[in-house]
């Protein structure tokens, strides 16, 4: 299903906040890396790009102008291309691996008493991050421990 540009950099940024940022998930899910990556570009890159358009202008002159916005427009865009890649990310179906052990989790956390939407027949990698999230907000050290 294809989605529109605007919808993905929307479900990279609902991605981004649903992660959990937990140091045992960093091994195992490339997303860690990734929101930390884009969130770090999301805050330097635009004064980045403003600085590297007007030292250029400031140096080499005014006919430079269309190269200082490139330059600009690629600082700018560095950040946009993590969120992107998480909007598309979001949306994956889980590999048949990681939906077993997102089933696994979702029943063993069923068990223990926690309310939680019904397990999805195809599960994205969307329902595991507001599962994982809810794991390592609820449940103790312990449990999380022996999944991860």
């Amino acid at each position: 299903m294809a989605q529109s540009i605007a919808s993905m950099f929307r479900d990279g940024q609902d991605y981004m906040h649903e992660w959990p940022m937990q140091k045992q998930l960093y091994a195992l899910f490339p997303e860690c890396r990734v929101i930390a990556a884009t969130k770090f570009g999301l805050k330097v890159m635009p004064p980045v790009a403003v600085l590297a358009a007007i030292t250029m202008v400031n140096q080499m002159g005014t006919s430079y102008l269309p190269q200082a916005i490139a330059v600009a427009a690629f600082f700018i865009s560095l950040p946009m291309q993590g969120l992107l890649w998480l909007g598309n990310r979001a949306n994956q179906p889980l590999p048949p691996s990681v939906s077993a052990w997102y089933r696994e989790i979702h029943a063993k956390m069923r068990s223990q008493g926690l309310a939680l939407q019904a397990v999805k027949s195809r599960p994205r990698y969307k329902e595991l991050a507001t599962l994982l999230k809810t794991a390592f907000n609820e449940l103790d050290r312990v449990f999380t421990k022996q999944w991860f």
